[in-house]
């Protein structure tokens, strides 16, 4: 079975590396010294402070592995800044009069809270290959939004 690839952009694949470095280092560190705390009160059966960070543990590796899988199978789109809206564009649009300015992203590196949608999210499709002036209509949980493309970057 093929592995699944992740489009991203550069700058996203160096996110998730230096976030995979930090959680090697930093974030294993942090948690051997929370084990080693906890063993220290004694009776691992009913230490809540060990169980807590065996769980963080786990959560810590887990995250290594899934940025691990990703990076291995990384696809990077280089922005090709243009007419069009690509990967890795910043779109500025205009919705009821109201501007908004998204970058598109690969899924790994959407942040919506910070302007960053998904080539894969319903507005992110609608606005990929779309040109300044364009009126792009878009199909949401929360009804039929509009937008105009006001500028690519």
């Amino acid at each position: 079975m093929a592995a699944k690839t992740f489009t991203m952009t550069a700058a996203g694949k160096a996110e998730l590396e230096a976030e995979l470095e930090q959680l090697r280092t930093e974030g294993r560190i942090d948690i051997a010294e929370k084990l080693k705390v906890a063993r220290s009160y004694g009776d691992l059966s009913e230490n809540s402070e060990y169980d807590e960070a065996k769980s963080e543990q786990a959560k810590i590796e887990a995250r290594i592995q899934e940025l691990e899988y990703q990076l291995e199978n990384a696809v990077i789109i280089d922005s090709v800044a243009g007419d069009h809206v690509s990967m890795g564009s910043k779109v500025t649009v205009v919705r009821d009069g109201k501007e908004s300015v998204y970058e598109i992203v690969g899924f790994s590196q959407s942040d919506p809270s910070n302007g960053k949608i998904s080539d894969e999210s319903p507005v992110g499709k609608a606005l990929m290959g779309a040109s300044i002036g364009e009126k792009v209509t878009v199909e949401a949980p929360i009804g039929t939004l509009e937008f105009e493309i006001k500028s690519i970057d």
